[in-house]
């Protein structure tokens, strides 16, 4: 029995240098995921994930970005918002 799914990340951000995924499955900033751009596509990154929530965000030329496709949010510490990814 599998006890992770894989889930892709997307962003839109035709102008971005790197964009970064980050979130609790990377203790945010310690271990970001490098995400690639391809045939002027969305950033994308595709990671194994056990079920549950995951809260994440992306880091946009260094810059703390949200994910605009997102709905579900919670707010973190840092008076901004944390992206949930609910995986079944």
């Amino acid at each position: 029995m599998r006890t992770t799914k894989r889930q892709t990340f997307h962003y839109s951000a035709n102008d971005a240098a790197s964009v970064l995924l980050v979130g609790d499955f990377t203790n945010w900033r310690q271990k970001p995921i490098p995400m690639h751009k391809r045939n002027g596509g969305p950033w994308t990154a595709t990671v194994e994930l056990p079920p549950g929530n995951h809260y994440y965000r992306f880091i946009v030329d260094g810059q703390w970005q949200d994910d605009p496709e997102c709905t579900m949010r919670v707010s973190n510490p840092f008076g901004s918002q944390d992206m949930v990814a609910q995986l079944a």
